[in-house]
């Protein structure tokens, strides 16, 4: 019995690649830059300058508000330029809005892209919480989520733009296979602030580093450190003890990702999305070698040819 052989055509100019490749992701930000309002575009940033470094747009009084920017280093600590659009923050607390100092900029929003935290994975990580002890805030079960990119002042006319972003960059894209993993502390040295569990996906850090690159292509501001994906289940408010390392095996399929408006009370932030997306297309599929098609038996080549006649002398 033989195996038959398939063969796979190759990809050729006009086959497009699959929007989960980096490369499809690019091209989806430029065409997101492109789709981008005209008087919203700073300048040099229009679709056939992509080179051009972009103007951020001015602030009233032609000031920035102190408590927006980044701390600038000085000396040996300038270890390259700060990225266009991008606020300097420390990993762990991107998409914590409430860590913010000073009052919101009138006319904003602050927003995030995010992956949800299933209402199945609630269970393990509320068991989790409930070792904690001390000044140790617990974050809600519908607050728990995967921080892809975290905009700290979001003008309301501009809400619009991200949405666009957000479906341009994710409507081509497969389901995601999350997996949790250890727990950690930020900061791990001296006295942490938060507690979370480290997430991975294939294509995850991908998709944070295209949005995060749309966002800029927008002229909007976002965090610049490298993602780093995790879920916050609890932020210290005071003297606590830590809870030793634990691991999980569990997981979930991400079906897409949602924006979130954050909204700051006394008591926590509270979340509302602004918009949802879904990932649409299907999952890749990979052929099963001992698959009966690829085993069954060929009636044109696999039958024995016939023995020749043998004559015997006699």
């Amino acid at each position: 019995m033989k195996i038959k052989k398939t063969h796979r055509p190759a990809r050729t100019a006009s086959t497009p690649a699959p929007a989960s490749e980096p490369g499809a992701l690019r091209r989806a930000v430029t065409e997101a830059q492109a789709d981008a309002p005209r008087r919203d575009r700073p300048a040099g940033q229009g679709a056939g300058n992509r080179g051009a470094k972009p103007t951020r747009p001015a602030k009233e009084g032609g000031r920035r508000p102190t408590h927006d920017a980044a701390p600038r280093a000085t000396g040996s600590q300038q270890t390259g330029a700060r990225p266009t659009g991008a606020r300097q923050t420390d990993p762990r607390q991107t998409g914590r809005p409430e860590s913010g100092s000073g009052p919101q900029p009138a006319g904003t929003q602050r927003l995030f892209f995010a992956l949800k935290v299933p209402a199945n994975l609630v269970g393990p990580l509320r068991e989790a919480q409930r070792k904690l002890r001390g000044n140790w805030r617990r974050v809600d079960a519908d607050q728990l989520h995967v921080t892809l990119a975290y905009l700290p002042a979001v003008p309301a006319d501009r809400v619009d733009d991200l949405k666009r972003l957000g479906v341009t960059l994710m409507q081509d894209l497969p389901p995601m296979q999350v997996s949790l993993r250890g727990t950690g502390y930020y900061p791990n040295e001296g006295s942490p602030r938060v507690w979370f569990v480290k997430v991975e996906a294939e294509g995850l850090p991908e998709l944070a580093q295209a949005l995060r690159d749309g966002i800029h292509a927008l002229g909007l501001e976002t965090d610049e450190q490298p993602f780093k994906g995790h879920i916050t289940l609890a932020r210290k408010k005071g003297p606590a003890p830590r809870v030793p390392p634990l691991t999980f095996t569990h997981g979930w399929q991400a079906g897409g990702a949602v924006l979130y408006r954050s909204i700051l009370r006394k008591t926590g932030p509270i979340h509302e999305t602004a918009s949802s997306f879904r990932f649409r297309a299907p999952l890749p599929t990979t052929p099963d070698p001992l698959a009966p098609d690829l085993l069954a038996p060929d009636s044109a080549h696999d039958t024995p040819p016939a023995e020749p006649a043998v004559t015997d002398p006699q």
